[in-house]
């Protein structure tokens, strides 16, 4: 199976890690923190799909879950 290459990873205390093809990019503390990261790394879109399997791997939640269980 192949591996989405953006992962947000779980909640913690200062944001959301996000890893494109396993390099680190930074936290976010929000989705439009998310693709403001991204942009910077160049994977452009003109919309990101939240729920786009093939690209998005959101661990433990998804875009709706930001704080720590």
């Amino acid at each position: 199976m192949k591996r989405a290459p953006v992962i947000v990873h779980p909640p913690s205390t200062g944001g959301r890690r996000v890893t494109l093809h396993g390099q680190d990019l930074g936290r976010a503390l929000r989705p439009g923190d998310v693709a403001a990261i991204l942009r910077r790394a160049g994977f452009c879109t003109t919309t990101f799909v939240w729920d786009d399997t093939g690209v998005f791997e959101w661990r433990d939640g998804g875009p709706d879950v930001w704080l720590m269980p």
